[in-house]
């Protein structure tokens, strides 16, 4: 999977920067509004001219100290503004991933009956959240890696199931610490 980072109006002007992270060096994007983009060391594609480096709005900062808190072990207690785009049923099903606890996990099935309940419907297809929940733009933020196969199986994720596994594993070591484990690095 690519990185997932859309910007609908050619014109607003984007920021780039990049994080050092336990898990490689991860591309930030953003505008003045907020976050739009987080891409993984091993999916990051070329980054076009129509990015500004250097000068980092508040948003991109303020995703670098989420990132900051996440890895050096603590629950981040506020979550950076975001300028993500995507459809109306993506945009639901990427508010209730915040609803995932962290160090916690949901499947695909699982997700599907809550937004089905959500919308009023009998069901909901899990392959239709899978579709959705891959097409999340900030990874780790909004975090898809909570989100599993049945039975619990890591499938599916930006990052590869390797960097899932990590994420969900250090999730798991900092929770059975009092969401304190000390710094990743």
């Amino acid at each position: 999977m690519q990185c997932n980072v859309a910007c609908p109006l050619f014109f607003i002007e984007m920021f780039v920067t990049h994080y050092n992270s336990p898990l490689g060096n991860i591309t930030l994007f953003g505008t003045e509004r907020g976050l739009s983009g987080l891409c993984f060391p091993l999916t990051q594609k070329p980054i076009a001219n129509v990015f500004t480096e250097g000068s980092k709005p508040h948003p991109l900062r303020e995703a670098e100290e989420w990132l900051n808190r996440y890895f050096s072990g603590e629950i981040p207690n506020f979550l950076p503004a975001i300028d993500i785009h995507g459809t109306p049923f993506q945009r639901l099903v990427w508010s209730m991933l915040q609803d995932v606890s962290y160090g916690e996990t949901i499947t695909y099935g699982e997700m599907a009956k809550a937004v089905a309940d959500r919308l009023g419907m009998k069901r909901m297809s899990a392959q239709a959240i899978g579709r959705a929940v891959g097409a999340n733009p900030v990874p780790i933020l909004l975090p898809c890696h909570r989100v599993v196969g049945r039975r619990g199986r890591l499938v599916g994720y930006a990052g590869g199931v390797n960097m899932k596994r990590f994420l969900l594993d250090w999730e798991q070591q900092c929770k059975g610490q009092g969401f304190l484990c000390g710094n990743v690095w």
